[in-house]
Order: C-alpha cells, then sequence, then structure tokens
C-alpha cells in the first residue's frame, strides 16, 4: 500500500495483504507462542510471540501508516504503551506533563515512576511560557495530550516539540482523543504518538491496547527493546480485533464528530448547562488552533452541569441512551464523573486546581440518533432538578 494513498484507504490495506499461501484476504489469528527455526538462531521472521508475531506485525503496519510514521508498536494497553516511553527515561531524569492529562497518567507518574526518582512537574501546557519555565537541565521528557482528558484543551503540538527539542528533550503525544484520522502529531515534529486502541481505533468496546509511532529507526529499536523485555504485548486476537476497527475508523470518525458538533451546540444554549467544554464551539480558547491543528474536533466533550454535586452524580446515573461507564471512543455514548471515575486517582487540591470540579460531566458521544440523546439527557436533568 502505497503511503500517498488517502486515509480512508490505507485504513483498510495498509499491512493487509492477503495472506499468500491461501489468499485469505482479512489478516488471519496467528495463535502461536513460538515458531519453527531453520537453523539455531536462524528464522523466518519470527521465534517468539512475545518478541514478534504476524498478526501483530500487521496492525502495528497498519497504525504507523495512519500516523504517517516509519514504525508501529503495539502493547497490551494503553497504559503499557506509556510505561514503555518511561521505560526510556533514567533515575534523576525529569518530565514535564500537562495538569490536566488522564488519571491513569498522572498516576503512573507519580504513585509508580516517583518511587525510582523521576521527577514531573504537572503546568498548563497550553501557556507556553509555563512549560518553558518548568524545564530543567535534567528533563528528557514533555508529555502532551491534545485534546486533552477531560477539559478538552487543544494544545499546540508544534511549539511544545520545539520547547522540548531546545533542551534536548523527547516530546510525545497522547492521540488517543483525535485520532489519526483527525490529527497527527508526527507531522507537528512530535517524536512519538501514543494511543489507547481501546478507544477509537478498536472503536467496538471489546478490546484493550495500546500503541506508539515514531519516524526515528533508533528511537523504535529502543522502544521495541522495552517492548520485548518488559512483555506488555498484546495477543493476536486482540490485534485482529483492532485491526477490524480501523478499517472502519473513518466513517465512525465523521459521525462521532458530527453528533459531538450537534450536541454540544445544544448543550451550550441549555439552561442546565453552565460551560461546555468542546474545541469545535468558537467560544473555546483554543478553537482556532484546533481548526488548524486538526481535520475535525472530534467526539468528545465535556459540560458543566449547573447545580449540585449530587445533582451532576444523578444526570450521569439517569440515563439510558448515554451508559455510566468509563472508557470512550465506542459505537456506544458513554458518560462519566471524572472527580470519581477516571480522575479519582489525581489529589482533589490538584483536581480542583486544574479545573477538574467535581460536578464536571464528560461525555463520549457514539453513533446513535442525535434526537435520542438530546431526549436522554434532557430527561436525565429533569430527574435532577424535580
Amino acid at each position: 500500500m502505497q503511503n500517498d494513498s488517502r486515509i480512508e484507504t490505507r485504513a483498510i490495506h495498509a499491512g493487509q495483504d492477503p495472506e499468500a499461501e491461501s489468499g485469505a484476504l482479512m489478516t488471519p489469528i496467528y495463535a502461536n507462542s513460538t515458531y519453527k527455526q531453520d537453523q539455531p538462531g536462524e528464522h523466518r521472521g519470527y521465534e517468539y510471540s512475545r518478541t514478534g508475531n504476524p498478526t501483530r506485525t500487521d496492525l502495528e503496519t497498519n497504525l504507523a501508516s495512519l500516523e504517517g510514521g516509519a514504525y508501529g508498536r503495539c502493547f497490551s494497553s494503553g497504559m503499557g504503551a506509556i510505561n514503555t516511553v518511561l521505560n526510556l527515561l533514567s533515575a534523576g531524569d525529569h518530565v514535564v506533563a500537562g495538569n490536566d492529562v488522564y488519571g491513569g497518567t498522572h498516576r503512573i507518574l507519580t504513585q509508580v515512576y516517583e518511587q525510582y526518582d523521576l521527577e514531573c512537574d504537572f503546568v498548563d501546557t497550553t501557556d507556553h511560557a509555563a512549560v518553558e519555565a518548568a524545564m530543567q537541565p535534567n528533563t528528557e521528557l514533555v508529555w502532551v495530550e491534545t485534546p486533552t482528558n477531560p477539559l478538552m484543551n487543544v494544545n499546540d503540538v508544534s511549539a511544545l516539540a520545539s520547547i522540548a527539542h531546545e533542551h534536548d528533550a523527547l516530546c510525545a503525544v497522547d492521540n488517543t482523543f483525535a485520532t489519526p484520522y483527525l490529527q497527527r502529531p508526527l507531522e507537528h515534529g512530535a517524536d512519538i504518538v501514543s494511543h489507547s486502541l481501546t478507544k477509537y481505533l478498536g472503536g467496538h468496546s471489546d478490546v484493550i491496547g495500546g500503541a506508539l509511532i515514531v519516524d526515528d529507526e533508533e528511537l523504535d529499536a529502543e522502544i521495541g527493546f522495552y517492548q520485548n523485555s518488559v512483555g506488555a504485548t498484546p495477543g493476536p486476537f486482540d490485534c485482529f480485533l483492532v485491526l477490524r476497527g480501523t478499517k472502519t475508523l473513518p466513517v465512525r470518525m465523521d459521525r462521532h464528530c458530527e453528533n459531538t458538533a450537534e450536541l454540544a451546540a445544544w448543550l451550550a444554549a441549555h439552561d442546565s448547562v453552565s460551560k461546555v467544554y468542546y474545541p469545535g464551539l468558537e467560544s473555546h480558547p483554543q478553537h482556532e488552533l484546533a481548526a488548524e491543528q486538526m481535520d475535525g474536533f472530534g467526539g468528545m466533550l465535556s459540560f458543566e452541569f449547573d447545580g449540585t454535586l449530587e445533582q451532576a452524580s444523578t444526570v450521569v446515573s439517569e440515563t439510558d441512551v448515554f451508559t455510566l461507564a468509563e472508557s470512550l471512543g465506542g459505537v456506544e455514548s458513554l458518560i462519566e464523573q471524572p472527580a470519581a471515575m477516571t480522575h479519582a486517582a489525581i489529589p482533589k487540591d490538584e483536581r480542583l486546581a486544574a479545573g477538574l470540579t467535581d460536578g464536571l460531566i464528560r461525555v463520549s458521544v457514539g453513533l446513535e440518533h442525535i434526537d435520542d440523546m438530546k431526549a436522554d439527557l434532557q430527561a436525565a436533568f429533569d430527574a435532577a432538578t424535580e
């Protein structure tokens, strides 16, 4: 598959040639742990499935193509991918990360890696002066989400990558919310792109996985060393499921974007909502940057319900079309309260300082009919205020 093909074509074909022996159109599930060697140390590209598996290779090739990168590596979860990026660092190194990153990212940087003498400062990454001020002689990594989870801040990847590179640090971008269909951070100077494959790339809430994509051969080799040595690799069936998902990524993302834009406008005009966080709204502080850096505004939004903590909890508990659940990016709509769920690991004072209030509600807008979504939320609002 030529890399100059459109992304819709590459989503279906990149890394997925028909199987040579049988002509099978879909990538086979190679359920093998080990492979025959012709001579000791001489094999046909595979020796042990922790190190490499043909189904995984097809997925890694596909994802690298979608992100416009040369190399892809897959992992058993998004956190497995993030952990591997942190494996690149050493004791005494310093990380600069956004102050509203995913709770699991905050947790691994603090509760796991700080005990190994890895330092991290969490700053507002939309404030480039704050990022520059946080950089230290031992800073080795700038970790960026865009849009961020859950406040939907949009970060300027080019500017942050430049700051990182001026200090001889890597810039890694979690592109889970946008997907490569809407945003490709390597094009803007990022060194590493991270994904939770569990979300939009899988797309059906039936698989857990992660990925890292890079353009540098030496960096890929280092990531590959830790991928193999630590062993947080996905099984072939998981890889097969994600490959099934990437084939429909463009059409799903088009509908996600369409539904989310309409729902955001409806919420922004609603008397029960005090604020909507969605980069597609002209009121969003980084709307122009999002329009320039992204090919669409995505399927995620958050909003502040104009009521008490208990009333906001009632809203997320009284929906039918929206399911109260963690995760995101599936065909079904999900709703959650970050303070009590996905971001509960962040200390309350830090969470509030970053704008993650108790009443914040995050929505993953699915593919259901938009009128059913509105009616469902309206019923939940009514239940919370009656």
